[in-house]
């Protein structure tokens, strides 16, 4: 099975001496973010981030399907992950690696589970027919901060997909073009992002964001997932050093003050390419004829 080089011991000195006198090999103190950068596609729900070397593009689309039986009035979401070998010598097509599984997971638990996407504004006939939105995460390039890059990346995506609009009369559903009629956007309840904070020195030194050399070799991870209204929605607990309660504590605030910057960019990134879109106020002008 292939892997990645292992790091050599005189890098591993290098780098945790330096960690231990508050200095990174990228010029950041210990508590920086890499520079985030998102750009959109063509098409909508298309976002390609970029967090320092690391890229993940995520791709949301959506189908008519017919709902679950236990969940008639709830609509369908799934995310689906891909770590390409382009990526990392370690990823391997057609073949799971644990990397991918804890992705999977708490990119599940981070967006899924918290309900950030309102899956009952999904529904369109209750039992019947509903929206299937899938969110496809590929990862292009990585360098540390898989699941905090991959989890604004679908967030981003959401926010910016449109899907098409529908009407109802009686038990007839009409699916409209983006043609007939301008896409409505998907009703999110807030916008969760994931921040890892890596452990150190027997976790008593905290490194926000660190990258593949310096993530090897940390001594444990921990991965918070919060909004912007300072809610949190889970802490994953990664590697075997233990980590007591004021120690999460502080890897919480570090978490929140990072996860705004977070939220301002995307935001600002996704208003910026929807006035570039709405060319002359058209959009906006048609999607007030929707309403009527």
């Amino acid at each position: 099975m292939p892997r990645e080089a292992e790091i050599s011991l005189n890098e591993r000195e290098f780098i945790l001496r330096a960690l231990g006198e508050n200095v990174r090999l990228d010029g950041r103190t210990l508590e920086d973010l890499r520079p985030l950068e998102l750009s959109f596609g063509d098409e909508y729900g298309v976002a390609d981030v970029r967090l320092g070397k690391t890229r993940v593009l995520a791709r949301i689309s959506a189908e008519v399907t017919q709902p679950f039986p236990d969940r008639r009035f709830d609509g369908i979401f799934t995310i689906v992950t891909e770590l390409s070998p382009m990526a990392s010598p370690a990823f391997e097509t057609g073949r799971s690696t644990d990397q991918e599984t804890i992705l999977s997971r708490l990119l599940e638990k981070a967006i899924r589970r918290s309900n950030a996407l309102d899956t009952e504004s999904l529904c369109i006939l209750a039992g019947q027919k509903c929206w299937n939105v899938r969110a496809d995460v590929h990862v292009l390039d990585y360098d540390g901060g898989l699941v905090d890059a991959s989890c604004a990346a679908v967030v981003a995506a959401l926010q910016h997909f449109r899907r098409p609009d529908v009407s109802i009369e009686g038990e007839n559903v009409t699916i409209y073009t983006n043609e007939e009629r301008v896409p409505v956007p998907l009703s999110m309840l807030h916008h969760p992002f994931c921040v890892t904070v890596s452990l150190f020195q027997e976790g008593q030194l905290l490194v926000v964001d660190t990258t593949l050399q310096e993530s090897r070799i940390s001594e444990g991870e921990v991965i918070v997932t919060a909004n912007r209204q300072g809610e949190v929605c889970q802490i994953a607990k990664l590697g075997g050093v233990p980590v007591d309660a004021l120690l999460l504590l502080r890897c919480v605030e570090l978490a929140a003050e990072k996860i705004t910057r977070f939220s301002n960019v995307i935001s600002e990134a996704v208003a910026k390419d929807f006035e570039k879109r709405n060319i002359g106020g058209l959009l906006t002008e048609l999607s007030a004829e929707n309403e009527r």
